[in-house]
């Protein structure tokens, strides 16, 4: 049988993508390498009686428009907002809450600086502007360069949303774009605990220093996102980030979408410089006339194809495409919530990301240690703990904490493998959080530890990258992941792209997966094959 579209991987962009075309009334079939959909957003039993969100933890990014269309809510689809966003345990003791609205966090923000809680409102107007930009170009495909009369049409069309902005507005895109975080937000505020509040979010699946050109973007990436209408906030799936691609499969299959579970690919086939279809590792060969990629460039391009099918120039770009976001997961079975010492007694706080990453200068060091030694004695953790919102993933009394955390290096330095550290690794972690949280090792009834290879293994991330690539300025927008192919569209005739390789980039948005099903459909019509 031969299928109008054949998409490999079946995580969330790639049901995003499905859902689009078989709602246009193609035939498409998705073939999943592993036994469950989801990609990285699945929910596991990781210890008798202990479910969590496996790797992508928390909601914001993904797209209204998305929930809207594919009728999520009505199957199920329930996020609990977070009551306050971050909660920052301090070095000598103290802490800081982030979130819960402008008034709230001015005065929080007045306990460690007056002059920062006045600049606040300012503060969060110049990136609000910055980030409806981005908002207004998340769902459209970027101009393709050299993609003739339609890359001008959509140069021109994307171009006046920023030509609009102010001139200060514009100067705030310049240094999000090129600054670092740590002089970004030294313009705006002096309070070192303030600036770490902020400059978390720069360092996030980044393996960079925040003082790294650039890092101030990503910052500003997961900013854009809302929830239940509230725009910059977060909060947690009920039912884990599994629940939501559960119900996205659903409605796929429900739209004709045929899902293979445990089909690996092996090879992307391509006959007369066109793309035929795929073989998969047990030998079936299935026709598609077109074929799209819902997995990294890298392992599509390094891994899935014949290098002979690519052009000699595309193949040395992607090589030279930098992945590695720094990141080592854990989820962790607890008999009981984290008693911090700064604020020992259950509250909002153990319902928000609890940030150990006190100041900027910490989370330097941190990336410091990870390029000399593989991993900072001191990383970067981030604490989610969904169980106290949601009691269906822990026995009653336990509680199942995500731990997400940064500045481990993609490789480790001197030939040695993470499956010798990653054990070694994770107790640091666990020592990082004990550090803040007395008594928190002692509660630990059992663990899950995916280091950057694990994540590498587990969900085809390469080198553990959770954004299937960097988010810099050289590898965003129509350089995602090469210029000339940044419109989802691959080098062979035939072959698009879907992921978080792609614009937008990483996250749980569903964009990539939007945009692309827009660009094949594009143009597989009339006008499309005119522009082509």
């Amino acid at each position: 049988m031969k299928y109008d579209a054949l998409i490999i991987g079946a995580g969330h962009n790639g049901l995003v993508c499905a859902f689009y075309l078989a709602r246009a009334g193609l035939k498409v079939r998705i073939v999943e390498r592993r036994d469950v959909v989801g990609g990285a957003a699945v929910t596991e039993e990781f210890h008798p009686g202990f479910r969590n969100s496996v790797a992508s933890y928390t909601v914001s990014l993904l797209q209204p428009k998305i929930i809207a269309d594919m009728r999520l809510a009505e199957h199920g689809y329930r996020v609990i907002e977070r009551p306050i966003s971050n909660f920052l345990p301090q070095e000598d003791g103290g802490y800081l809450k982030l979130g819960g609205g402008l008034e709230r966090t001015q005065a929080e923000f007045r306990r460690f600086s007056a002059r920062d809680a006045a600049t606040l409102p300012a503060y969060y107007a110049a990136l609000e502007n910055v980030a409806e930009v981005l908002r207004d170009l998340a769902l459209k495909a970027p101009p393709n360069a050299g993609g003739g009369l339609r890359a001008l049409f959509d140069g021109a069309v994307q171009g006046r949303r920023l030509a609009r902005l102010s001139l200060e507005q514009q100067r705030d895109v310049l240094d999000l774009f090129t600054k670092s975080a740590r002089s970004f937000l030294d313009g705006w505020f002096e309070n070192e605990a303030i600036k770490a509040a902020f400059g978390f979010d720069a360092v996030v699946g980044n393996f960079a220093s925040p003082d790294t050109p650039g890092s101030a973007y990503v910052l500003l990436h997961h900013v854009f996102g809302e929830v239940n209408g509230k725009k910059g906030a977060w909060g947690h799936s009920v039912g884990g980030m599994g629940r939501i691609t559960e119900i996205m499969a659903e409605v796929c299959r429900a739209s004709g979408v045929e899902i293979s579970l445990e089909s690996p690919v092996a090879q992307v086939l391509v006959e007369h410089e066109d793309v035929a279809g795929v073989l998969l590792e047990n030998g079936e060969r299935i026709a598609a006339k077109t074929v799209i990629a819902n997995v990294g460039p890298k392992l599509l391009y390094e891994r899935l194809m014949d290098p002979l099918d690519l052009p000699a120039d595309f193949r040395r770009r992607i090589r030279a495409f930098k992945t590695g976001s720094g990141t080592f997961r854990m989820n962790v079975a607890l008999s009981a919530l984290p008693r911090f010492r700064c604020l020992p007694e259950p509250g909002e706080h153990h319902q928000s990301g609890i940030i150990i990453a006190p100041t900027l200068d910490y989370m330097d060091r941190a990336f410091i240690d990870a390029k000399l030694h593989g991993w900072s004695k001191a990383p970067i953790v981030e604490i989610l703990i969904p169980s106290t919102v949601d009691d269906s993933l822990a026995p009653p009394g336990c509680h199942v904490a995500s731990l997400f955390c940064q500045q481990f290096a993609p490789e480790l330095p001197d030939g040695r493998s993470w499956d010798d550290a990653e054990d070694a690794a994770a107790d640091t972690i666990i020592d990082t959080v004990e550090a803040y949280a007395p008594g928190f090792r002692a509660s630990i009834l059992g663990r899950m530890i995916l280091s950057p290879l694990g994540l590498e293994r587990k969900f085809g991330m390469i080198g553990g990258d959770i954004m299937h690539g960097n988010m810099s300025l050289d590898q965003l927008w129509a350089a995602r992941p090469v210029l000339g192919h940044g419109g989802y569209r691959g080098p062979v005739k035939g072959l698009y792209m879907c992921g978080a390789g792609t614009h937008p980039g990483g996250g749980v948005t569903g964009a990539p997966g939007h945009n692309a099903a827009q660009a094949i459909l594009s143009d597989r019509s009339w006008l499309g094959r005119m522009l082509a």
